[in-house]
This record gives C-alpha cells, sequence and structure tokens, in this order.
C-alpha cells in the first residue's frame, strides 16, 4: 500500500468512525478488568479473612477461585474483542483499504 493510499484511507470518514468505535470498545473492556482487578486486589487488602476461608475444608480458599474468575474473565473479554473484530472491524477495514485502493 503506498502513501496515496495509506493518506486516502486515513481521511475516510468511514475509516474514523471505525477507529472511534474500536476505541470505545477497547476502553469499555479495559475498564471493566480495571475495575475487576481493582476489586480484587481491594479484596486482598481488606478482606483476608473471607478470602482465606477454605472451600469444604480443603486446600483450595475463595481467593484461589476468585483469582481465577479474575484470570477468566481477562481471556474471555480478550475473546470477546478478538471475535467482535473479526466479525465487524476487519471486514469493514477490508472495505475501506478496497474503496481507497479504487
Amino acid at each position: 500500500m503506498g502513501d496515496d493510499q495509506l493518506e486516502a484511507v486515513a481521511q475516510s470518514p468511514r475509516y474514523r468512525r471505525l477507529v472511534k468505535r474500536r476505541g470505545r470498545l477497547a476502553a469499555v473492556l479495559t475498564t471493566i478488568m480495571l475495575v475487576v482487578y481493582l476489586g480484587y486486589i481491594l479484596l486482598v487488602a481488606f478482606a483476608k479473612d473471607w478470602l482465606g476461608r477454605s472451600l469444604d475444608g480443603g486446600a483450595t480458599s475463595v481467593g484461589i477461585v476468585v483469582g481465577f474468575g479474575v484470570i477468566l474473565l481477562a481471556i474471555a473479554l480478550t475473546g470477546f474483542y478478538v471475535w467482535r473484530a473479526n466479525r465487524e472491524f476487519d471486514g469493514e477495514i477490508a472495505a475501506i483499504v478496497a474503496e481507497a485502493s479504487a
């Protein structure tokens, strides 16, 4: 892709809308993850007794389960972003590049 095509893509209103939508989605997912992680850290700081409570008298504590949940949420949010990018953003980018090449 040449400089002229890159400039045409950058000036496209469709591309600018796409960048805003993609950025908004990334900001929302990042905020969700940061809030959940901060909540977990605050639990570690202020609810040690609750997090340290054993599940069914075994070696696994509530904190391990909650921490595992935080990790699974991060994986799920990443998967959601990839799914949405593959389903929506990639096709639109291809259309914008094809339009700029014409």
